[in-house]
C-alpha cells in the first residue's frame, strides 16, 4: 500500500467513525476564530470557549477589541496561559483588521500570515473553516497521528509535516481530515496514555501493527 493509498483509506475510515468533523473552538464570526485560535496555544479548546464569553461580552466586535488596551485584554484571557503575549498579539491583530481590512478577516493565506500572532496552523484553520478552501492544520494531534500512521516519516516540524501531507491528501479533504485527527487523537490514539489500539478503526492498517507503506 502506498502512502497515497493509505491516506485515502484512513480518510474514508475516519469519515465513517467521525461523520461530524468540525472545529472544537466556538465562533460565529471569522475574527472570533482568529482570537480563539491564538488563545488555544498551550490551552484546551474547552477552556478557551469559556474564557472568550467574557471577552466578547465586553468587546463585541473588532473595533471594540482593537480599541482595548492589551492590559485590559490580558486581565480576561490570563487563565488561558501566556496572557501577556496573547493579549498583545490579539490587540495588534484586531488593530490591523480595523485599520487595513475594514474590520474583515482577509481570505488570503499570505495576508493571514502577516497578521500579528498568526502562524501557518492558524492561517490554515481560518482558510479551511471560514473560507472553505484547501487547508491542512498541523496541530499536535495531526503531527503525532500522521507519524504513527506512517503518512509522514519521523517528521516533527509543523511546516514539514504540512508540506508532506499536501503531497498525499486530496486538497478538498485536508481541513475535515485534520479535524477528525483531533477527535481520534483525543479519544483513541492518545498522547498521555498508551493508544487504545484495540478499539481503533485503523488498527489493521497501522504501522504500529506491522504495516509499512511504500512509496512506489
Amino acid at each position: 500500500m502506498t502512502k497515497e493509498e493509505l491516506a485515502l483509506e484512513i480518510i474514508e475510515r475516519l469519515k465513517r467513525e467521525y461523520p461530524d468533523a468540525d472545529c472544537t473552538l466556538d465562533y460565529d464570526q471569522a475574527w472570533k476564530l482568529l482570537v480563539s485560535v491564538r488563545l488555544a496555544a498551550q490551552c484546551t479548546d474547552a477552556r478557551v470557549n469559556v474564557i472568550v464569553q467574557e471577552l466578547y461580552a465586553r468587546y463585541p466586535d473588532v473595533n471594540a477589541l482593537a480599541a482595548a488596551e492589551p492590559e485590559e485584554i490580558e486581565a480576561i484571557v490570563k487563565p488561558c496561559g501566556l496572557g501577556r503575549s496573547k493579549a498583545r498579539d490579539i490587540s495588534a491583530c484586531m488593530r490591523v483588521l480595523r485599520d487595513q481590512y475594514g474590520g474583515k478577516v482577509p481570505d488570503s493565506f499570505d495576508a493571514l500570515l502577516k497578521l500579528p500572532g498568526v502562524g501557518r496552523k492558524s492561517a490554515n484553520l481560518i482558510m479551511g473553516d471560514v473560507f472553505h478552501k484547501p487547508a491542512i492544520v498541523t496541530d499536535t494531534h495531526c503531527i503525532r497521528l500522521t507519524n504513527r500512521m506512517g503518512l509522514v516519516d519521523n517528521i516533527k516540524e509543523p511546516k514539514k509535516v504540512e508540506m508532506a501531507l499536501w503531497k498525499i491528501i486530496p486538497p478538498e479533504e485536508g481541513s475535515d481530515f485534520c479535524h477528525r485527527l483531533v477527535m481520534h487523537g483525543r479519544d483513541v490514539c492518545t498522547a498521555r496514555t498508551n493508544p487504545y489500539c484495540d478499539r481503533c478503526v485503523l488498527s489493521d492498517i497501522c504501522p504500529k501493527n506491522g504495516v509499512t507503506p511504500h512509496t512506489d
